[in-house]
């Protein structure tokens, strides 16, 4: 009767107290926030809740229009079809008119709606031009030219203080073409650090220079003690640097810089704030191939899973393509984060990265994503609400455990209800148009931001006497490295030098809340707007037909074209526009940028039989000459809100049937087109991806 009794009061009173319970564990609906269009927002000195992520200008001085795509022109001579603004689906560098309309564009639309800037590097032309290469004054004076440009776009009318010439914050990062050799990047303090210490003088806080001038790493407060963001040195974690060798060793200055983030994000812990993790490559890894050393991976990992409560996201470049990357913190090895060899090697993915093996390293990460758990369809009565305590009045009355419910188990596989056993990094496509010029303004809360306070607690209140030593060393003597301080506190402990063991840094308390990664809150990511700007239309040069690309060097869809006489030097008016917006987009259906969305978006892209509100429905055998003789070119599935189809350009005639590809996971289709900015054929996308 006690347990009856008992059973029947728990029950009770979570029935009558769940409302007030659920409103303060749960956060408010973020999809009821007024979301004003960009266009209707007015200038203030309050937050907007918006940031611009740009990368890979690869901006190029001797870019000729209506020169040749040919490999060895690269769009420096000869006759061909390079446009005014570049040359789209090419391996061009960007012309300078490019650049200008890109800022002219920023000007216009985004300066006064946006709160700060993350660039994430390659702001220099490739090596590809044997007649032309690449000086080192040259790639100074390209980074110098987008330093300049961005100063017209945010900088301040009365520059009464010449340390700070900007409205708003900007972060920017060393690419893999930022130097020279490109790839290659020396243990510093070298030229490159010392040289970008000026170009970048503004960005860089005065307090951090000279750590800069030693490892090319430093952080920005883009919102005084509550948000800071990480420019992370990425050709330290390069597996094609040579002149480095990954994580492992305290002399590599990649173990240097995790050390240095490691302490760092400990001190924003301490001070309640959070942190967004910037970088030029990012932590790509298949089981085949990966761009960063395993011991760098592995520790970037290792620290995202510690630090989970404190980091907001990632956002990287180079590949210029559009995806994401999930982290799973169950691959981390203690034997690989000391650099033990691994089971299983892993060569280096191409540096710069062509159509085809782009098509193999997303195929890669699809099939890894296959092997996301499946969510249960419908929830269980006993996984939340009241049905969990009928399930526990039924287990005290009848003495047998409660059973795990399909979402029991479900949550128990990915980390729990927030999906803590990954990790998530964004990977934009560039400026360069490979494809399509792009860039990307991300929506983030600012709830509870309004009124700022004017100061914050000291970071060296509450404290061990470690992490006084650590901050002294770490921000105002940058002068030692980690392995000097280790060595010296190993002297005071013991009197002797010792190898000190591998450190794991510490978690979060299990009283801790879930972070701004993973529980929507204050500074959480809520969406993004991707831009691009067509410059097949843009251009107006020529027709709709496109020729299939080859290997190697890529010519374009237009290669051995000459632009109509009619059109030359003729265009229309520059502008980007909205290629997909995550906060109304039916396709990938992201209610935000929580790493349980994109978990959730990954298991859909990953399914090979995908449920029917997820694909395009089975097409039948058509043949060609009906596709030739209908009205309408044939329109198989109607091309729109990103449901692809066939193309409506004419089949060539073979004599037989062609036959399209049946059940098309629309999700993954969507998820490879959007990759290539739109700016690829749907026959080709279904050749390749289809299926």
């Amino acid at each position: 009767m006690f347990l009856h009794w008992l059973a029947t009061t728990l029950f009770l009173s979570y029935a009558t107290s769940f409302p007030t319970i659920q409103k303060a564990l749960i956060p408010e609906s973020l999809d009821e926030q007024p979301r004003a269009p960009l266009q209707d927002l007015v200038k203030h000195k309050g937050l907007h809740g918006r940031f611009l992520h740009i990368t890979d200008f690869h901006p190029d001085h001797f870019y000729e229009t209506y020169s040749s795509t040919e490999e060895d022109a690269v769009c420096h001579r000869g006759n061909g079809s390079a446009g005014v603004f570049g040359a789209e689906t090419t391996d061009c560098d960007s012309p300078l008119t490019l650049v200008n309309a890109t800022f002219d564009w920023i000007k216009d639309n985004l300066k006064d709606t946006i709160d700060f800037v993350i660039w994430t590097g390659d702001s220099s032309r490739h090596d590809s031009d044997e007649k032309i290469p690449r000086t080192e004054k040259e790639i100074i004076s390209t980074n110098k030219l987008l330093v300049n440009k961005f100063e017209e776009v945010f900088g301040k009318t009365d520059d009464t203080d010449p340390r700070d010439g900007l409205t708003i914050p900007l972060v920017p990062n060393f690419g893999n073409n930022d130097i020279m050799p490109h790839n290659i990047m020396q243990p510093g303090p070298n030229r490159w650090t010392q040289s970008y210490l000026n170009v970048w003088r503004k960005f860089i806080p005065e307090e951090q220079r000279h750590g800069f001038s030693t490892g090319g790493w430093f952080f920005v407060e883009v919102i005084p003690n509550r948000l800071a963001v990480f420019s992370l040195n990425t050709m330290y974690f390069f597996e094609h640097n040579t002149a480095v060798d990954g994580c492992a060793e305290r002399s590599d200055p990649g173990y240097q810089q995790m050390e240095w983030l490691r302490i760092q994000l400990q001190f924003l812990r301490k001070r309640g704030m959070k942190a967004i993790l910037m970088g030029h490559v990012p932590p790509a890894r298949t089981e085949a191939k990966l761009l960063w050393d395993e011991t760098c991976w592995q520790k970037y990992t290792l620290w995202l899973q510690q630090y989970r409560d404190v980091v907001v996201g990632s956002l990287y470049g180079h590949m210029n393509i559009d995806h994401f990357l999930l982290q799973d913190h169950e691959d981390i090895s203690k034997k690989a984060l000391r650099g033990k060899t691994e089971s299983i090697t892993r060569t280096a993915l191409d540096d710069e990265m062509t159509i085809q093996s782009a098509a193999g390293y997303l195929t890669e990460l699809r099939a890894g994503w296959s092997q996301i758990p499946d969510a249960p369809k419908t929830k269980s009565r006993s996984s939340s609400g009241c049905g969990y305590f009928y399930d526990l009045f039924e287990s005290i009355t009848r003495k047998k455990k409660p059973k795990k419910s399909k979402e029991d188990k479900y949550l128990e596989k990915i980390g729990g209800e927030w999906a803590e056993r990954y990790s998530l990094s964004l990977v934009s496509a560039s400026v360069v148009p490979n494809y399509f010029p792009t860039l990307r303004v991300i929506e983030y809360n600012i709830t509870g931001l309004d009124d700022l306070p004017v100061s914050h607690a000291n970071c060296l209140e509450n404290m061990t006497l470690q992490e006084v030593e650590e901050a002294h060393c770490f921000i105002q003597n940058a002068d030692e490295d980690p392995t000097e301080i280790e060595q010296k506190k190993s002297k005071k402990r013991k009197g002797k030098k010792k190898k000190p063991k591998f450190t794991t840094p510490k978690p979060p308390s299990k009283s801790a809340p879930p972070g701004p990664a993973y529980s929507p809150q204050t500074l959480s990511w809520l969406g993004y707007q991707q831009y691009f700007a067509n410059l097949t239309r843009i251009n107006d040069d020529f027709g709709q037909e496109q020729v299939v690309g080859e290997k190697g060097w890529h010519n374009g869809k237009y290669s051995g074209k000459k632009p109509h006489k009619d059109k030359l030097k003729h265009h229309n008016k520059f502008e980007y526009e909205i290629e997909y917006d995550t906060r109304n987009d039916s396709v990938f259906g992201l209610k935000d940028l929580t790493v349980r969305s994109y978990l959730d978006l990954a298991g859909r892209i990953g399914q090979y039989k995908p449920p029917k509100g997820d694909r395009i429905e089975d097409i039948e055998e058509i043949d060609p000459e009906d596709i030739e003789n209908s009205e309408n070119g044939a329109d198989v599935v109607a091309c729109k809100d990103n449901e692809l189809a066939p193309s409506k350009k004419k089949h060539k005639k073979h004599g037989k049937k062609h036959k399209h590809r049946k059940a098309i996971n629309k999700v993954w289709f969507t998820f490879v087109n959007r990759a290539f900015v739109g700016a690829r054929d749907d026959d080709e996308l279904h050749d390749e991806f289809g299926q």
